[in-house]
């Protein structure tokens, strides 16, 4: 019982180690202004898990593992999302219309069809669009909600829920991986 509560506190430390705001928030007495002070960022696990998972697949979008995690933040989408889609509509960025820069299916439909000039912009525009309309304006509330809109296919959320989770999968297994306790 006395090893199974140093592990539950050991779970729960590592647990808070591993949460990095890019920002704190401090509020001085009197003052309705918060100040925003940069904090010491620490290296993101989930950019070096996305990179590797997207690593599996060959996919021309691992080197933007960065991108897709820091934009996820900075529209408060799940940091999975938006690789996800890119599986189950371009197999990664693998399969997409010539030089578009578009693994999303954005915007293409019939003989119409957006292009990005980089993958960033891509991550980006995709990113802010989810988080604009199908989050804010639509008010979807997960990859379900989102799929009704987005895409035409019944099977589309089933789909990028897949890979979401194996996504998921390799963060779990490599968090195993890195807990060596010896009791």
């Amino acid at each position: 019982m006395k090893n199974l509560f140093y592990l539950i506190i050991f779970i729960i430390t590592i647990t808070a180690i591993n949460v990095k705001p890019s920002y704190a928030a401090e509020i001085s007495a009197g003052s309705s202004a918060a100040l925003l002070k940069p904090v010491a960022k620490e290296p993101d696990s989930r950019v070096k898990i996305l990179r590797e998972y997207l690593g599996q697949y060959d996919s021309p979008l691992q080197p933007y593992a960065q991108d897709f995690v820091e934009i996820a933040d900075k529209y408060g989408l799940d940091w999975k999302l938006v690789a996800a889609i890119s599986g189950v509509e371009s197999t990664f960025g693998k399969q997409i219309p010539y030089q578009s820069f578009n693994g999303w299916g954005w915007g293409i439909y019939g003989t119409n069809m957006i292009r990005f000039s980089s993958w960033t912009q891509g991550i980006e525009t995709v990113s802010e669009g989810l988080r604009t309309n199908y989050l804010n304006k639509w008010e979807a509330r997960d990859v379900y909600e989102i799929g009704r809109f987005y895409a035409a296919s019944p099977t589309w959320a089933q789909r990028v829920d897949y890979f979401m989770r194996k996504i998921d999968e390799l963060k779990n297994q490599k968090l195993a991986q890195n807990l060596s306790i010896s009791l």
